[in-house]
Parts: structure tokens; sequence; C-alpha cells
């Protein structure tokens, strides 16, 4: 199977969860996309198609979202992003994604149980929002604070749908512009975005389909489950790949340097062999990883 088709179908699926649900692409776009392509390719990739998403929900909804819990969720964040970078530095990555599974799937399975947390009111809106920037800032996991917000809040499963695409579309722009900065908006990236996007509009009609069909309570189910979901994922993250990544790496003895001499070298016999290679695409993936598991020590 071509890495192309790979893609496009990695891009169909997190396109649908997160427009049936509002959220939970990140989690399976990044990741499985950087099987295939290299980290510098998946993530801005992931986030022009999460602008899309976000776009066509926003003008869909428009009229459901909640629009003082997304400027106070919004505005939160940026306050929020720079402590994430310091946390990116300082912390391991492995304790703060255990903490946040933990607390993910004791939330999930305390709701699921028929207990009701609610807010009444915004006022702890710019907490979940300077939490969701932290982590936003440091591992690009923003959407679980908010989602536990709109759960707390009640919103109707409309306006959970439309409020955090409100967010997600200003957050995704910021870093798109991020990403444009620093020259990771390639040709290479607006090229794969191209050939996603009509599979990615499919996906996005036919998760509003599934959306519509799900009363308020089935709606409030599946939420809790894809949250349990995702924090079982950020434990096993937590718990098995970190650690691993680290073992390799004090194992391999590589520093960032070495690292991208390897690369360099590898880029090389790729381009003169096979450029499309796979195999290619694996090695600077996982010569990332690397590099930031050293980074952790």
């Amino acid at each position: 199977m071509s890495t192309t088709i790979l893609v496009l179908a990695v891009l169909f699926l997190a396109t649908f969860i997160r427009s049936a649900l509002g959220f939970g692409e990140a989690l399976v776009a990044v990741p499985l996309l950087a099987l295939t392509l290299p980290v510098q390719v998946a993530a801005p990739l992931a986030v022009l198609v999460s602008i899309t998403v976000a776009l066509v929900v926003v003008i869909q909804d428009w009229r459901n979202i909640h629009l003082r819990s997304a400027g106070w969720l919004v505005l939160s964040t940026l306050f929020g992003i720079p402590l994430g970078l310091l946390l990116l530095k300082t912390v391991p990555a492995s304790i703060v994604k255990a903490i946040l599974g933990l607390f993910i799937i004791a939330f999930a399975i305390y709701s699921l149980a028929g207990r009701k947390p609610q807010l009444h009111t915004d006022r702890l809106a710019p907490l979940f929002g300077f939490t969701a920037g932290i982590l936003g800032g440091a591992y690009g996991m923003n959407g679980p604070p908010l989602v536990v917000y709109g759960v707390m809040r009640r919103w109707t499963p409309a306006q959970f749908r439309a409020t955090l695409q409100g967010y997600f579309l200003i957050a995704s722009i910021v870093g798109m512009a991020g990403y444009a900065f620093t020259g990771l908006w390639t040709h290479t990236v607006s090229r794969y975005f191209l050939l996603s996007l009509p599979f990615a509009l499919i996906a996005i009609f036919l998760g509003h389909a599934v959306h519509r069909r799900l009363g308020s309570a089935r709606f409030l189910v599946a939420v809790n489950f894809a949250l349990a979901l995702i924090g079982v994922i950020l434990l096993v993250q937590a718990s098995i790949i970190e650690p691993k990544l680290r073992l390799v790496s004090a194992s391999f003895n590589l520093d960032s340097q070495k690292c991208s001499r390897t690369v360099l070298g590898e880029e090389r016999i790729c381009r003169l062999q096979q450029p499309t290679l796979p195999a290619c695409h694996r090695l600077r993936y996982v010569c990332v990883q690397l590099q930031r598991a050293v980074k952790v020590q």
C-alpha cells in the first residue's frame, strides 16, 4: 500500500472522529501519520486538516457556539502556551502524560457511573483554558481539558461540537502561522493536504450525520468513552513508549548532532535508491523521537 493511500486513510478516519465528537483526532492523526511521513510533515498536515474541519463546522453551526466560553478558553490558552514550552524542557513527558491519563480516566468513570459534575457559570473557564494552553504548548494535547470543561458545563451536543471547533479554529490558525514562520509549511505538506481535502470533506459530512443521530444522553456516553480511551493511550505512552525511547537513546548514546548526521547520511542513500521508501520516513521519525528522549534524560 502506497504512502499516499495510507495518509489519506488516516486523515479520513481522524476527520470523521473529529466531526462526529468534536475532538479526538490529534491522538489518531499525528502518531499514525508519523509512521509513514516525517514528523515535520505530519504535524503541520494534521493542523491544516484541523483548520478545515473547524472552519466547516463553524460555518455550519456558528449559532451554536457558546461565545463567552470560547472567548475565555482561547484567551487563557494564550497565556498557558509559554508555560507549556517551559514544561517541555523541564518535566519528563511520561510523568505529565501519566498524570493526565489517570485524571481523564477517573473523570470518565465518574461521569459514566451516573455522577453529574457540573459547572453553572464560566468562572473556571480561564483555568481550563490555561491548562489546555500548557498541554498544547508542551505536547499538542490541548483537547482533554476542553472536553472535560464542556462535559461539566452541560453543553448540548450541538454546542459542544460547535464551541470546540470555534476554539480549535483559532488555535490551529495560530499554530499553522508558527509552522509557516519556521518554514515547516512546505510544498509536500500542501500537496498531501490538497489530495486529502475531498476525502476530509466527505468525512466531515459523514461525521456530522452521525453526530445528529446521537441524542444528548448517548452523546455524553460517547464523549466519556472517548475520554477514557484517550486516557488509556496516554498511560500506554507514558509507561511503555516513552521509557523505551529513553532506553534506546541511552543504548546507542545518540545526541542531537550525531542523530542528525545519521539521518542525513541515510537520506542520501534513500534519494539514490528510492526516495519514497517508507523506511526512509520511519528513520526520520525514529530519529526525532530519539532526540526528544535524549532531551528528557
